[in-house]
């Protein structure tokens, strides 16, 4: 069965990402919000008016969409109505909205231990070993090349991560033998983890499922996502009195605000600090 034939304005939008090499993430959630969008005024979104936009956002509201859903679709008719139409003006009624700030889950030493004990299987062991040991993202991990594992060195390559920027994080030796025992029973070639198809990576949501099947065999009480091993990774790394500058760097986080989120789970830190009170 063949799809539907794209329209000019889904196609100039898709362009226009194109020119900018926005993620195809990025491009998928902004075409889907248009689309959206356009269901809700029933008509074509080039003849939108900017009260139709408001309307938008209260009937996103009214049916409960989370501030990163509102956000997302802010992000995506702005750049749609900036870019697509040329109408800049049109934005300016987008109301953003601000997001509560959570504390991010964090493991002790003891629970990541178990957890990459309870791993299924070597190739996910090493996998999740990475995301704590180097605090990688899941997307970092998945496109990680046998040739960016530098033993000489004892560094991993990052290339191309989150803002498309590389750089290089610190690896251990018992990682490093882990990979190794990997590379052994594997050979990859390319890609350091092939997914069913060993011309093609690992995918993030396959590596997902391995961290929450991990977390699931090793029964902990926490709310366990891939992500859950690199906000470890930072924190255990500040109870080490690791400076939060060089955090940031590994991390790959473009403003230390970020990274400073860390100083507030840090436990052993917060537990070293004299009250007042204290004599």
């Amino acid at each position: 069965m063949s799809s539907a034939p794209m329209s000019p304005l889904r196609q100039r939008m898709i362009e226009d990402m194109t020119i900018r090499q926005f993620g195809p993430k990025t491009q998928h959630d902004y075409v889907r919000v248009v689309a959206d969008f356009a269901r809700f005024l029933g008509r074509s979104p080039d003849r939108a008016e900017p009260e139709d936009l408001r309307r938008y956002q209260l009937h996103l509201a009214a049916e409960g969409a989370s501030p990163g859903k509102m956000n997302l679709a802010v992000s995506a008719l702005r750049f749609f109505c900036k870019v697509t139409l040329g109408r800049p003006a049109f934005g300016e009624r987008l109301a953003t909205v601000r997001t509560g700030e959570r504390l991010p889950v964090v493991l002790s030493p003891e629970e990541v231990a178990l957890l990459l004990h309870c791993a299924p299987g070597l190739k996910h062991k090493a996998a999740l070993s990475i995301a704590y040991g180097c605090g990688l993202r899941a997307s970092e991990i998945v496109h990680l090349k046998v040739s960016d594992i530098d033993s000489a060195r004892m560094l991993v390559r990052v290339e191309q991560g989150k803002g498309r920027k590389d750089r290089y994080v610190m690896l251990a030796p018992d990682l490093l033998e882990l990979l190794r025992a990997w590379w052994r029973e594997a050979r990859p070639r390319g890609w350091l983890f092939p997914g069913r198809d060993p011309a093609q990576p690992l995918t993030t949501r396959q590596l997902n499922r391995a961290c929450h099947a991990a977390a699931t065999t090793a029964a902990l009480d926490k709310r366990v996502s891939l992500h859950t091993l690199r906000h470890s990774f930072a924190t255990h790394l500040l109870e080490r009195k690791t400076d939060i500058r060089v955090i940031q760097v590994l991390l790959g986080h473009k403003k230390l605000d970020t990274t400073a989120l860390y100083t507030r789970v840090a436990l052993k830190t917060l537990g070293a600090v004299k009250s007042p009170l204290a004599h």
